[in-house]
């Protein structure tokens, strides 16, 4: 058999505010989208005894999906939908923004002493980002697959026979691996994939992944053999190449320059569209200052 494409994507670090560090391995400066996956945020193991924890205030989205996936503790989310939930791991969060939402994370009081972490965004194609915000949906009982050297929970999307309950706009997947010796993994040929390694120690196509390192490896694919020498956990992300341009500036996903400043004049304006948080203490987050030069589709990959 074809071996698949390789490409490492590399993280960098990202201050969220002053006090959380986050690891940023979408977008890269090679690959900035697999499938509709277009932003993917790794954060913690992180001891937070004693401390306030994550508190990200209150802050827009456009035309994205977020997807909250915990590994340890719990988060706290408000929404401008009215939402109030606790996030705890191994369950599916998912928030869909349409034209715009709102909303806030942080530790609730009495969290636990580690926190961990991923969270992804998926791009929304044009027809769905227009339609009106989604209710904030939790998905406990995910479907799993499980077979020697491989445990699988599906996330999004569908691997093999096991299809995840939530709604998506896109041919795509997301599912949660514990590879223990040698595993295959079936694929869809028509779908791109990456492996992000929650854990060191991943082997994929043959190469070792380290922490928050992703192993890009294309499409054309039924299969990928997948090897560690004990139990170690990633997500496999795939879907269809997502065709549309796309300008992601903070945390907003539109289609053009103009598009953005008017989602960033609205915000700061206090506009309808994106409504008000209910229930967090403190003021709600200001976009920044728009770039000196226009803001540009960018390739999907360099």
């Amino acid at each position: 058999d074809q071996l698949p494409t390789f490409e490492l994507l590399e993280p960098r670090a990202v201050l969220l505010g002053p006090r959380q560090e986050v690891r940023r391995v979408l977008p890269n400066k090679q690959r900035r989208m697999i499938g509709a996956w277009c932003f993917i945020d790794h954060f913690g193991p992180e001891d937070i005894t004693n401390q306030v924890g994550m508190r990200v205030a209150p802050h827009p989205h456009t035309g994205l999906q977020t997807v909250s996936w915990l590994l340890d503790g719990e988060i706290q989310h408000r929404d401008t939908l009215g939402s109030n939930a606790i996030v705890v791991p191994g369950q599916l969060n998912l928030m869909t923004s349409g034209p715009g939402i709102a909303h806030s994370e942080e530790s609730p009081p009495g969290h636990s002493a580690v926190m961990h972490g991923i969270q992804l965004w998926v791009a929304l194609p044009d027809g769905a980002r227009h339609e009106a915000p989604r209710a904030f949906v939790q998905y406990a009982d995910l479907p799993t697959l499980s077979r020697q050297g491989l445990r699988a929970t599906v996330i999004l999307g569908q691997l093999e026979e096991a299809r995840s309950p939530a709604t998506t706009y896109t041919p795509i997947m997301g599912a949660e691996l514990v590879v223990d010796g040698d595993a295959t993994v079936g694929l869809r040929p028509d779908f791109e994939y990456g492996i992000l390694a929650i854990d060191a120690g991943v082997v994929v196509a043959g190469h070792r992944l380290e922490t928050s390192e992703i192993g890009y490896v294309g499409a054309g694919q039924e299969r990928l053999e997948l090897s560690s020498a004990g139990p170690t956990r990633a997500l496999l992300l795939g879907g269809e190449p997502f065709d549309e341009e796309i300008v992601m500036w903070w945390n907003f996903i539109g289609r053009s320059h103009d598009e953005i400043v008017e989602f960033r004049r609205r915000w700061n304006d206090g506009d309808d569209q994106f409504g008000s948080v209910v229930g967090y203490d403190g003021d709600r987050l200001l976009a920044p200052p728009m770039p000196s030069t226009r803001l540009k589709s960018r390739p999907r990959s360099r």
